[in-house]
């Protein structure tokens, strides 16, 4: 006998409410077997003291706490230095600025030894991460801090580092940036038609290393030559996609195709302004709060206190709430994008988390295991997710300690 409609919705929405808790809980299971990887943390001034401790809830994006609720197995965490002069005294300031950090991060392991481990292999991350602890990865954003020759790489490599960056913003010694210093919405000056002698030296001794070259933040022309440069894959550890929204930050169609061709991988940021076209009035807001904060430098940041660093984030949040801001879903667009024209095993994740990253439904490393329910979503496999979180990138990381031997 037919069922009057009424009855017939009832029932259907009786499904779709008894199909959404498995549909969650399908998500967070599979979430929970993967591997998951995010390759760019950056880790505030005083890290690892008590004015930022890693080991207790915080107003850090990422903290081990937070690691754990979502489901975070790892990062890699930044030793990052802003472009400066360069001159002795610029380089020995940004040197001393990035042992500070590289000491921070090996601190955070000695401090909570039972709960995360510093890996320098992949080998090491998997046995880290298989024994229940969270695994803490080094990355060099910036190779400015290793002076004007390639002698410090190495002790960088010692230290830790698995990955290192030509660039910042503003061009260098070794290579053209993608962007102006200080001013991201501007291409770079293209000092030098992308990699100097310098740059290739530099990139001919992380091969040497086994250290992973990363383009996140160089020139188009700079990451074309670093592919062809290098004698293994390379990666672009933060970035999106020019093919989605057409900015100089992000990585173009014809560098993704190369990269990939060289086995490389991008790694997908949850990074706002780099996802969609933000609104004037936004910028102009966020431009002010900084304004009327005081923080208008690289210095006052560094200085920022943890009552400050609250405070902004509030204002912050209060105006991605007026404004809007991109969400999981334009990330996972980017990945699409990156997916179908480059191949699954091309792409991978990261956040930029206290570097400016934070997008909604991926606001900090609790939130993480929301971007696999997108991609579950979307209709990634459980294996092609695995490969997004992790494998890619282990795979890249694997291959430049092959190209070392």
């Amino acid at each position: 006998m037919r069922q009057p409609a009424g009855a017939v919705i009832a029932a259907f929405l009786a499904g779709v409410l008894l199909a959404a808790p498995a549909r969650a809980d399908e998500a967070s299971e599979l979430h929970a077997r993967l591997l998951t990887l995010d390759t760019h943390i950056d880790i505030p001034a005083g890290y690892a003291t008590p004015k930022h401790d890693p080991g207790a809830a915080s107003d850090m994006q990422v903290d081990l706490p937070k690691m754990k609720a979502g489901g975070l197995d790892a990062g890699f965490f930044i030793v990052y230095v802003g472009q400066g002069p360069e001159t002795p005294e610029g380089y020995a300031e940004a040197y001393r600025q990035a042992v500070e950090k590289f000491d921070a991060i090996r601190r955070q392991t000695e401090q909570y030894p039972d709960r995360i481990g510093l890996a320098t292999s992949p080998d090491e991350l998997e046995r880290i991460v298989g024994s229940g602890r969270l695994a803490a990865c080094i990355g060099v954003e910036n190779l400015y801090p290793a002076g004007p020759g390639a002698g410090r790489i190495a002790e960088f490599h010692a230290r830790g580092a698995r990955y290192m960056s030509l660039t910042h913003s503003g061009d260098n010694h070794l290579a053209d940036s993608a962007n102006l210093q200080g001013r991201l919405e501007e291409a770079s000056a293209h000092t030098h038609g992308g990699l100097t002698a310098a740059g290739r030296a530099a990139i001919a001794e992380m091969n040497r290393l086994g250290v992973m070259v990363d383009v996140s933040h160089a020139s188009e022309e700079t990451t074309l030559q670093a592919i062809d440069a290098s004698a293994a894959p390379v990666i672009a550890s933060h970035s999106a996609l020019s093919g989605v929204y057409d900015i100089p930050r992000n990585l173009s169609d014809r560098a993704l195709l190369a990269l990939a061709a060289k086995g490389g991988v991008v790694q997908v940021v949850a990074f706002d302004s780099y996802l969609r076209v933000p609104k004037p009035e936004k910028v102009a807001a966020i431009k002010a709060l900084r304004e009327e904060l005081g923080l208008t430098s690289p210095a006052a940041w560094k200085a920022i206190t943890p009552e400050q660093r609250t405070a902004y984030m509030e204002r912050l949040k209060a105006l991605h709430a007026t404004y809007g801001r991109a969400g999981v879903a334009d990330l996972v667009d980017h990945i699409d994008h990156a997916v179908a024209l480059a191949g699954i095993e091309h792409v991978g994740i990261a956040s930029d988390f206290g570097g400016g990253g934070g997008i909604d439904g991926w606001e900090d490393a609790s939130e993480t295991a929301n971007v696999t329910r997108e991609l579950l979503k979307r209709g990634y496999s459980e294996g092609d997710i695995g490969k997004l979180w992790s494998g890619n990138l282990l795979r890249v990381w694997r291959a430049a300690e092959a190209a070392a031997r």
